[in-house]
């Protein structure tokens, strides 16, 4: 009997003990941000909360360069029967910040047509700071004739992007795909009105 009786004052004493660390741990959250507000140790949260506008479940990026501002111009080439261009021409961005640029299409045949994009860099050291997350030249695309679209380039400017490099020029080329690419057009051939 008496072992019995040992037995349940060490279960209760460990369910004591159970709950008393469930609830210290559940507790220690609100703990360490009283003692953080109180200390000043948490620098760089008392830093966000002091920024005007900003909503706290908003992440933060940290990469962006605030001191630089890049000119990004957005040039559009087709080849082919297309209308393509960016909804804007050019951007102030700062290096390390996701900007997006939305681009038109329209096929003006009067057949479907598989085309691509192909983007080029100016100046050629750019490239390599030039990072695109989404962009419609990953993929080729078919338009039904008339068919418009638009398409967006998500990109950023690597911060360790050389300081003397100001402004950067994205050209695109749309072409089809699966026909014989045209000549570029000359001035001399070039006539208004003219028939395609």
């Amino acid at each position: 009997m008496s072992r019995r009786l040992d037995n349940l004052r060490m279960t209760g004493k460990l369910v004591v003990i159970a709950v008393g660390m469930f609830a210290f741990g559940y507790a220690l959250v609100p703990i360490y941000r009283a003692i953080c507000e109180v200390t000043g140790i948490n620098i760089l949260a008392l830093g966000e909360q002091q920024i005007p506008g900003r909503n706290r479940a908003d992440p933060v990026n940290t990469q962006v360069d605030w001191s630089r501002t890049i000119t990004v111009e957005f040039d559009t080439n087709v080849r082919g029967p297309w209308h393509f261009k960016p909804q804007v021409r050019s951007l102030e961005v700062h290096p390390g910040q996701l900007t997006t640029v939305m681009y038109e299409f329209q096929n003006v045949q009067n057949r479907t047509m598989a085309a691509q994009a192909i983007p080029s860099y100016a100046p050629r050291q750019a490239a390599n700071h030039f990072n695109k997350l989404e962009c419609f030249c990953f993929n080729q695309y078919t338009l039904a004739p008339g068919e418009k679209k638009e398409w967006p380039v998500a990109f950023v400017i690597d911060p360790k992007l050389p300081k003397d490099v100001k402004t950067i020029t994205l050209s695109y080329t749309f072409f089809e795909v699966g026909a014989p690419t045209p000549p570029a057009p000359t001035a001399s051939l070039a006539q208004p009105g003219g028939a395609s």
